[in-house]
This record gives structure tokens, sequence and C-alpha cells, in this order.
């Protein structure tokens, strides 16, 4: 994919470290109204509610994210050339299963008893699986999924293959050490969250559900991995393990799609990810927000006020998707009751 590689690389070129992202990085809605007078707030408020999850996710205040990164230049410069060599240490590697997995789900004569077969194929993979699917944020009933086979069986094709994107994704989030502990579990619990809206809005859209599903949680696992390649710039650069939360914030606002691009071509998925991934961090005036586009927003949000954080208001949110009123609180209200129940829930995020 060599045209690919080269606009990744383009992302990076530049003689000098990259400036401060400014704007709204995660957020990017397109113009509403570019052809009148209006004022568009909605990048605006994207901005806004961008600070509060940085907050969050970092167990911050919004002063030490404005922290001066002066001193950190160097720390900056070398993430930079990592990223654009890449030449990451801590991006994950493609899992073992992912390929054959993802060629059985897309192949509509694969049976029931094969898929099985391949995931068995994968005893931590199966660990992972029949752990998820047991979740609050995952499994349709009250009753426990004992096997492999039966997961496969109660959560159909389109389920399971979900419950295989959280599996395969999982353990690369989980926490190495305590310092690690809360960003993890808070990155996760953001990730399953933006996943699914981005997986109900493109059922709204008649899209692909489980592709919006697996690029909906890829951000979460750009932000761990850019966390963790800072630490270990920071580690063999200056006394302090640690990167200061403004040094983090600054680097996820600024690499985190780049990261989400290098992770799709790492693991070699298909074109419409990468297509979808820069439909939302690069959208075209005039264009239709896409489901991962409102995902990310309706799944923050809704993550900020399950944890009942500092957040966008209620009456502002639809000035920064574009979905009908019903349609916004369809997908709240599921939204709201995975993250009621995934909080009693085994996996923990």
């Amino acid at each position: 994919m060599p045209g690919f590689l080269s606009w990744i690389s383009g992302l990076f070129s530049t003689s000098q470290p990259a400036p401060p992202a400014l704007e709204a990085r995660l957020f990017n809605p397109a113009p509403e109204n570019p052809a009148n007078d209006t004022p568009d707030t909605g990048p605006e408020l994207a901005q806004q509610l961008e600070d509060h999850l940085f907050c969050w996710l970092l167990d911050a205040e919004p002063l030490a994210l404005k922290a001066d990164l002066s001193s950190s230049g160097a720390v900056l410069e070398e993430l930079h050339q990592r990223l654009s060599n890449n030449r990451v240490d801590e991006l994950p590697r493609q899992p073992m299963s992912l390929p054959m997995l993802m060629r059985a789900l897309s192949d509509e004569s694969t049976d029931r008893q094969q898929l099985t077969d391949i995931i068995l194929g994968d005893p931590s993979l199966t660990d992972q699986l029949l752990q998820i699917a047991n979740s609050p944020y995952f499994r349709p009933g009250d009753h426990s999924i004992e096997s492999v086979d039966q997961a496969v069986f109660v959560l159909g094709v389109n389920g399971i293959r979900n419950v295989i994107a959280a599996a395969v994704m999982r353990p690369m989030m989980a926490a190495r050490n305590s310092r690690e502990a809360l960003f993890g579990q808070r990155a996760w619990r953001w990730g399953l969250t933006c996943a699914r809206a981005s997986e109900l809005i493109a059922r709204i859209h008649g899209e692909d559900t489980s592709a919006h599903f697996m690029v909906g949680l890829l951000p979460s696992l750009a932000y761990i991995t850019i966390r963790r390649e800072l630490q270990r710039i920071c580690r063999s650069r200056t006394t302090s393990a640690e990167p200061e939360p403004a040094l983090v914030r600054h680097a996820l606002a600024r690499y985190q799609w780049a990261t989400c691009q290098l992770l799709a071509n790492e693991w070699n998925l298909p074109p419409k990810y990468h297509a979808y991934l820069l439909a939302a961090e690069r959208p075209a005036p005039r264009q239709r927000h896409t489901p991962l586009t409102d995902g990310m927003v309706i799944g923050t949000r809704e993550v900020l006020r399950h944890a009942h954080q500092r957040n966008l208001a209620e009456e502002d949110l639809p000035k920064v998707v574009r979905l009908t009123d019903d349609q916004i609180s369809n997908v709240r209200r599921a939204l709201q009751t995975m993250l009621r129940e995934g909080g009693r829930s085994t996996v923990r995020g």
C-alpha cells in the first residue's frame, strides 16, 4: 500500500517540531452552514468536549493540561520522528488470529462451526472472548455464555464480530503498572462506549456496523500507545519516567488520528477502515457526518455523564452531531443502559 504509506509520511513531514494543536483534533465537525452568516459553534463546542475528556482521562484539572511545554521540545520531537518513521516501539503488532478471523467473518459462506474452530485455535482469544461476551456490555440476557459455540449462536455473526474486536484489543489496553491503571481503565470504558455509539449510528444510516465498531475502538488503543511511547522516551531522557499531563494531552491531541491509521496499517485492515478514519479526521465542507464522527461525540458525552464529569450541555449536543432528536435519544438510551450495567461487569473499564 505505497500510496497510503506516502500519505502517512506526509502527515508528519516537517523540519520543525510540531506546534501545539490549537483546534479540536478528536472531534472535527464539518461546517454546519458554510454558505450563510450564521455562526457555526460546532468546533468550539467540540473543543470544549475534548478538553473535558482529557481532564477525565488524565485525572487532571484544566490548568494542569495547559502547563508550559517549552522544556519538552526534545521529547515531542523524538515522538514525532518515531511516528513519522514508523519506529514506534509500543505500536501493538497484528494479533495472530486477526487475518483469518476477518476473512471468515467477511465470507457469507462461513458457518458457525468454522468460526468456532478458528476462535478455539487461539486459547488466549478464547478466554478473552468468553469474558467479554459475558459482560453486560455484550451479553443479551441474564444467562451466562459458557462456550464459544454458544457465544456465536447467541450473539449472531454481527454480535460476535464486535466481541472479537473487543477481545483482540482488550489485552493491549491492560494496565502494566499502577500509574497506568486509571488511564487504561478509563480509556477502555471510553473506547467501548464510542465503539458502540458508532455501531448504533452506522445501523441508522444502513452502513457497516462491525467495521464502525472496530474503528470506534481504535482511538482508545491509539491513546494508550502514545502514552506508553511518551513514557518510554521520558524514561530514556530524564529522571522522570512519567510524562506530565500537559505533555500527554498535547501528544494525544496531535497524533491520535495518525496513530489510528498506523494501527490500521499495521493490522492490514481493509481500505474502508482507513477511509472512515480519514473522514472523521478531515471532514470536507458540507460532508455528512459519519457514524464515527457522531459516535465519538455522543459516546464521549455519555461516558463523561456517567462519570459525573464536566460535560457538553445537553442542548448543545445537536449543534455538534447531525442526527434527529429521536435518533440522539435512542443512541443515548442504549449507551446509558450499557454504562449502567457495565459498571457491574467483571471486565473492568
